[in-house]
């Protein structure tokens, strides 16, 4: 094991193996079985691989993970359920984790605070710079983006402007920005003023092995699992994987799977994920749906590959133009061709061989579905080696490896600018064992 080292002030990046204590600040019920939090718990798993020891703090809710050190928040006793998105309730959620993070800064000696989402990275600022740690702000979408995606805002809002202005100030004051596209790396500069050189693009990324095709997987497990979930053999399934959610398009992909099951009955869709699974299963039996899709509920991360590989195609309706989209890696690694809305952050993953619908556009959408379950054998032959070349990009990528390399980079970086500004005459780092936790 990479000997973890107790410093007064960072070593020098490049001299000798150098193991960081990180702290994460997650502000969100960690750990859930959807986008941020995969990013979140993908990202703590490489960086301890590396030889780093990662401590998450968040809040009181949330699935343990097993390897991982989490610490929690006290709970309130009016609101003890699962939050997701934007909430009132979260001024008081974060409060909490700014007295534990506080804490855990006051009794561990943590290299670099690492700052997930716009509120990780206001608490990150301000604990910085009262310890004088570096702090990294790990950018998944626009603050007040969310907030209107989500309606939580309108841009009439009272709130927004001044929403607006506090998330700008966060995005130039943090040291270091990574951000889940290169299309929040240039919104970042252009429209929020962000020095380029403090900015780095680290997308979302999968593990290939993990997530993988059909073919696979052991002799039988897809079968029993198809079985289960009640879908004939000769079902033809489209797979999405993700929240429900009006802003990740899915009143639009119900509209467009009402066309599709017109022209195919055969058309299965296996729609999995939360929250307003009865909201949407009542939409669904309106538009005459009954029997041509199923609603999984939360998949548990674990299970997802398998849930996943059952897809003749994928779809990812997602309406935000600012938040990443990492289920569309799942169903590359899958090699699944996939049909997207057009919007930078699909383009981005999915380049030539992605199949786009227009955004917003039900009826487009149902047709880009319609081609992909075509039964002509050229056109199947012709999305099966899509299906190939998307895993195949995968691989190149997107694997978790790279990306935590480019993560330690980061801090190496500001740690080296910490040094040069610190006296170059602290005394000498001394290794000592793990923390008592």
């Amino acid at each position: 094991m990479t000997e973890i080292v107790d410093r007064d002030t960072p070593a020098q990046p490049g001299v000798g193996p150098v193991a960081y204590r990180v702290l994460m600040v997650a502000p969100t019920s960690f750990f859930a079985d959807y986008g941020c939090h995969v990013r979140i718990l993908e990202e703590a798993r490489i960086l301890n691989k590396l030889g780093h020891h990662v401590t998450v703090a968040t809040y009181h809710n949330g699935d343990p993970v097993a390897g991982l050190d989490i610490r929690r928040t006290l709970p309130i006793p009016w609101r003890r359920d699962y939050e997701v998105g934007s909430s009132r309730h979260k001024v008081v959620f974060d409060a909490l984790l700014l007295a534990k993070t506080a804490a855990l800064l006051a009794r561990g000696r943590y290299d670099v605070i690492h700052a997930h989402l716009h509120e990780g990275a206001l608490l990150g600022i301000m604990l910085g710079r009262l310890t004088r740690k570096p702090v990294v702000f790990d950018f998944q979408g626009s603050l007040t983006g969310e907030m209107l995606d989500h309606h939580f805002l309108t841009p009439n809002s009272r709130a927004y402007r001044p929403l607006l202005r506090l998330e700008g100030w966060l995005d130039r004051h943090a040291p270091a920005v990574l951000t889940s596209s290169t299309h929040a790396q240039q919104l970042l500069i252009e429209r929020f003023g962000c020095h380029p050189d403090r900015v780095v693009s680290l997308p979302d990324c999968v593990n290939a092995e993990v997530f993988k095709p059909a073919a696979e997987f052991a002799p039988g497990v897809l079968a029993a699992l198809r079985e289960s979930l009640g879908i004939a053999a000769d079902r033809k399934v489209i797979v999405y994987l993700g929240l429900l959610a009006e802003y990740q398009g899915i009143s639009l992909l119900l509209e467009a799977m009402a066309q599709v099951a017109r022209t195919r009955p055969d058309a299965h869709l296996l729609l999995m994920g939360f929250p307003n699974v009865s909201d949407y299963q009542r939409r669904a039996a309106d538009l005459g749906l009954t029997g041509f899709i199923t609603f999984t509920g939360k998949v548990p991360y674990e299970q997802a590959p398998a849930y996943v590989a059952l897809g003749d195609v994928a779809v990812a309706p997602k309406l935000s133009l600012t938040e990443g989209s990492g289920k569309i890696l799942n169903y590359m690694a899958a090699g699944i061709p996939t049909v997207a809305f057009d919007t930078p952050v699909a383009r981005e993953y999915l380049a030539a061989d992605g199949v786009y619908a227009r955004l917003g556009d039900a009826d487009h959408l149902a047709q880009q579905l319609l081609a992909c379950l075509s039964d002509d054998p050229q056109t199947r032959a012709y999305y099966r080696e899509i299906g190939w070349r998307l895993r195949q990009r995968t691989l190149q990528r997107f694997g978790w490896e790279g990306a935590g390399q480019v993560i330690v980079d980061v801090y190496g970086r500001l740690l080296g600018e910490s040094v040069m500004q610190a006296s170059q005459h602290r005394p000498a780092v001394t290794p000592v064992g793990r923390e008592q936790m």
